[in-house]
């Protein structure tokens, strides 16, 4: 007791320090987020990392926005319009600036997009590949033309990666310096102070086009491994928000009425990777063999505590044309059996790669080597650090590994690109999965304008890829976020986007 106390007093202490030392006074409106996912990068090209995905859409106005609707709304650009058969997107900017005072102008808007497509360290490229050219006529429109009609296109002018920069300020400072501390913002917030590793302190944008906002002084964006530690802290009121609650303590949080976790929806799908190319896996029987050997049902039980959804098709539940009527593959122990004999695996040596911090995932692969064990597998695991993960998958160096994935649209085409098209730039999510009826059917989808084709090939893609078992789903899970009873307004979107500049602390 001695030790914690003693602990407990450092941190005061140390906390003191750091604003005294810094000239930060702990304002009573600063808005304090504890999350497992660190800031990486300033930079909204160069890094695809959750904590950065959540913080550039503080930083950086995109041309459109989601209403409370979820519906696209103005953002930088006050209007748009679409002609030339779905060929031709015109922007009209309203009057802007950066959070230095200067305008933001359409040259700043084309010199954005084309970084998305172009940059050689462009982190997420897949959205703006239909993009053919980008021109700027005037100051305040900006034409884009694209390969072909792209009815998703107009949406992923939304994404994540999406925001707007000075073309002027990092052509004159260089990219390096004009992304490393200090960035010109073009959203509700500028960088304060940014201590890698430890937190991210914001404070408003004074020119920031949304007259009003934000609704609060700022806010600091903390980053804390342990999630124990971090419940810790919205419980003593250290901070008013925590992400990624643990799901063992979601039903004791949900008793309390001074703690909000509403479990938002999500794009997320938990599910396992299956290398098309090793000599398992190569087999759509053995595939097939592993999705029904799985217990998905006692998978969300143990690892969720039930909170979740058990996935039925290869893309994320909550996205638009999600076939929800199609059972997928069910657990079935004995056809799993069966199909192993038939394809001459057992005793088969299987390795499951995982990162040993990452708790789900260890959850989900004990379970895994379980139950395919059961039905005829030999299945290894082996625990590997981050940076060896991110080299061995890409490079097919695995067998199978539990992860997940969100998309950052409800609209299912860059799920597709990202995580079932072969031919579209990630290779399956590197299970290396290629069916070219899968490539085709991606491209009509894309092109086709009516609903209900739309629906009905989208359908197809998901029937054909979980039953190929393309890769494993297992569950869809909600966001399991905390908020304490300082706060109003603050929520994650879908697409993991704060509505920071929505949220008031309550007097």
């Amino acid at each position: 007791m001695r030790l914690k106390h003693c602990a407990k007093t450092a941190a005061i202490v140390f906390s003191i320090f750091f604003f005294i030392s810094t000239g930060y006074a702990i304002a009573d409106d600063i808005i304090r987020i504890a999350s497992p996912y660190k800031v990486q990068r300033l930079d909204p090209v160069r890094s695809a990392a959750a904590g950065t995905i959540e913080l550039y859409g503080l930083l950086y106005s995109r041309v459109l926005r989601l209403d409370d609707a979820g519906e696209l709304a103005p953002g930088l650009a006050s209007s748009w319009e679409v002609s030339d058969g779905g060929k031709t997107i015109t922007l009209k900017l309203r009057s802007a600036k950066f959070s230095d005072g200067s305008p933001i102008t359409a040259d700043d808007v084309v010199f954005s997009l084309l970084r998305i497509r172009d940059h050689k360290e462009s982190a997420y490229p897949a959205p703006m590949q239909q993009l053919d050219t980008a021109t700027a006529q005037g100051a305040d429109t900006v034409v884009l033309k694209l390969k072909s009609a792209f009815t998703p296109f107009i949406g992923n002018l939304e994404i994540w990666n999406m925001g707007i920069v000075s073309k002027q300020d990092v052509e004159s400072r260089g990219e390096e310096k004009a992304f490393a501390k200090n960035p010109l913002a073009s959203g509700p917030y500028k960088v304060k102070n940014w201590l890698p590793g430890d937190r991210m302190i914001l404070e408003p944008n004074p020119y920031y086009w949304r007259k009003g906002y934000p609704k609060n002084s700022g806010a600091e964006l903390l980053y804390v491994a342990d999630e124990n530690t971090r419940v810790s802290m919205l419980l003593a009121g250290e901070v008013d928000a925590v992400r990624s609650v643990p799901w063992s303590q979601v039903g004791s949080l949900k008793k309390r009425s001074d703690i909000s976790i509403p479990l938002e929806p999500s794009t997320v799908i938990h599910m396992s990777l299956l290398n098309h190319k090793g000599d398992v896996f190569s087999d759509v029987r053995v595939r097939q063999a592993a999705a029904y050997g799985l217990d998905k049902g006692a998978i969300v039980k143990a690892v969720t505590f039930g909170y979740a959804k058990v996935a039925n098709t290869t893309i994320p539940g909550a996205l638009t044309f999600h076939h929800k009527e199609f059972p997928g593959l069910r657990y079935n122990p004995e056809k799993a059996k069966k199909l192993v004999k038939e394809a001459n695996a057992l005793g088969k040596e299987v390795v499951i790669v995982v990162v040993p911090t990452n708790s789900t995932a260890v959850q989900i692969a004990v379970i895994m080597q379980a139950q395919w064990t059961a039905i005829g597998l030999k299945v290894k695991i082996e625990n590997v650090d981050t940076g060896t993960w991110w080299k061995r998958i890409p490079g097919g160096d695995y067998d199978a590994t539990p992860t997940w994935w969100f998309n950052e649209t409800l609209d299912p085409d860059l799920a597709l690109r990202w995580a079932i098209c072969g031919a579209c730039g990630s290779k399956a999510f590197y299970t290396f999965y290629d069916n070219p009826k899968i490539t085709e059917l991606t491209e009509a989808g894309a092109r086709e304008f009516d609903v209900d084709k739309r629906r009905a090939i989208y359908h197809q893609i998901q029937e054909i890829s979980t039953n190929e078992v393309s890769q494993i789903p297992l569950y869809y899970p909600p966001l399991a976020n905390a908020y304490g009873p300082r706060i109003s307004g603050l929520m994650l979107s879908p697409a993991l986007q704060w509505t920071l500049e929505e949220t008031t602390v309550i007097k």
